[in-house]
């Protein structure tokens, strides 16, 4: 029997790291014929235009942000604000609600897909489609701060102390924080939007869907992800990494003939994503860690706080001492491209969930920097528990110096290291499952399945 298809309405997070996975998901479902309308701002619609190859079964459905005190004038994505201004955001992504419920009440579709927006099953019950939470980061940070076993977060009276300790019934001792890095969770007991915070808001979107999904495959987050089903007594289904194929795209000339310059394996790549910003510090111990390891190096970070360009944060005497062997970009750079390269040796990465899957594709050795909750999650699970990769060491502060970081890329990138040698044997065998077509193919099938299922219940 051929499953009738479905049409599916698509509401993510105001911001890009949510958007694109959310629009990969779609492209996916597309590709299997069916319908997928797609609500956005405005601006978000103009940037991801060329990435729906599929525009006869993807729509996208612009939305006016409203202004918001304390939000920037024609704000409307993450990328444009600074991070302590998100909650501003979230306040707007609120009150775009009648726009998103007059769009859905015209188009009528059997699911509507959402992550942050947890009045969507308030909807639901007028119109009578049926609501997936589709969660873009690790099960292993949803698992770790946002279950109903995780008390006290409703009023924000919990410790650092308390939220260093992982809730009752979690399944790892390894993916886990430290005690230096218990803030990283501080956020989820703080106002995201206008009286509710951040644990509340995503606890409230998971408990009152029809399921929960997640973008992670049960070879390696299964134990997180039956951790939250049984936490909210939902059906968890699980997309796979939803890994797009590479872009035809050609990689920059002035990178290309950087990276050319160099033998193969031997050019170290470090990127921290479109949000992440250094303290000035931080940025030059790290600049200076990759001078010091003697390798050839490109480096794309955005300027430090208090700094407009990179140029005038990097240290003295930076540029001419490694002039010819590195670059330090203050802009994004084509990503998967620059891994694919074959001078790239080894990845400094913050480890966000994107990199974290774009790392475990590439051929290259991952060493990991991260700075927020789920980073720091994801990081332990590549670091720990896969031994895929290499945690920067820290002190009790969180901080790192150029010595540490030095002896992180060093340790997988010289020859004859045996933990080196260990971490590529490793990632080889994971890069060969992910790579195997069928793998992707079969999480993304069984997934529509469960949906057909779903939609009769």
């Amino acid at each position: 029997m051929v499953q009738s298809k479905l049409h599916i309405a698509m509401f993510p997070w105001f911001a890009f790291g949510h958007m694109t996975p959310f629009l990969h998901l779609s492209n996916e479902l597309a590709l299997r014929g069916h319908k997928i309308s797609f609500l956005l701002p405005k601006k978000a619609q103009i940037q991801l235009q060329n990435a729906n190859p599929h525009p006869n079964l993807i729509t996208f459905y612009a939305l006016s942000v409203p202004q918001v005190e304390g939000l920037p004038p024609g704000a409307e994505t993450a990328s444009e604000i600074p991070i302590f201004l998100t909650s501003r955001l979230a306040a707007a992504m609120d009150l775009t609600r009648d726009q998103v419920k007059e769009t859905i009440h015209g188009l009528n579709p059997d699911f509507v897909f959402y992550d942050t927006a947890h009045w969507i099953p308030d909807l639901a019950s007028e119109f009578g489609f049926k609501t997936v939470c589709y969660n873009v980061v690790c099960a292993a940070s949803i698992a770790i701060a946002l279950v109903p076993a995780r008390k006290g977060l409703e009023d924000g009276s919990v410790s650092g102390e308390e939220l260093m300790e992982p809730p009752a019934g979690y399944p790892s001792d390894t993916v886990v924080l430290r005690k230096h890095e218990a803030r990283s969770l501080s956020f989820i007991s703080t106002e995201f939007g206008d009286g509710i915070t951040f644990y509340e808001r995503i606890t409230t979107a998971m408990r009152n869907c029809n399921a929960i999904s997640v973008r992670t495959c049960r070879e390696l987050e299964g134990p997180f992800c039956d951790y939250i089903g049984n936490q909210y007594g939902k059906p968890i289904l699980l997309t796979g990494p939803v890994l797009t194929e590479p872009t035809k795209a050609p990689l920059e000339h002035r990178w290309m003939e950087f990276l050319d310059s160099f033998e193969p394996g031997t050019v170290v790549f470090c990127a921290f994503g479109s949000q992440l910003i250094l303290e000035k510090q931080q940025f030059q111990e790290l600049v200076m860690g990759f001078e010091l390891t003697g390798l050839p190096f490109l480096i794309a970070l955005k300027p430090p706080l208090g700094c407009t360009t990179i140029e005038e944060a990097l240290p003295e005497g930076f540029e001419e001492r490694i002039r010819g062997r590195g670059i330090v970009h203050g802009g994004m750079v084509q990503q998967p491209l620059i891994l694919n390269h074959p001078s790239i040796g080894c990845f400094v990465s913050h480890c966000g969930f994107g990199s974290m899957w774009e790392s475990l594709m590439s051929g290259c050795q991952i060493v990991l920097v991260p700075h927020l909750g789920d980073q720091i999650l994801n990081t332990r699970l590549l670091a720990e528990e896969l031994k895929t990769a290499v945690e920067v060491e820290r002190d009790e502060n969180g901080l790192f110096t150029k010595e540490d970081l030095c002896k992180a890329i060093k340790s997988v990138m010289d020859k004859d290291s045996k933990l080196g040698c260990l971490i590529k044997e490793n990632h080889a065998k994971w890069k060969e499952t992910l790579t195997d077509p069928c793998f992707m193919k079969n999480y993304i099938e069984n997934f529509v399945s469960n949906l057909g299922e779903l939609r009769k219940n």
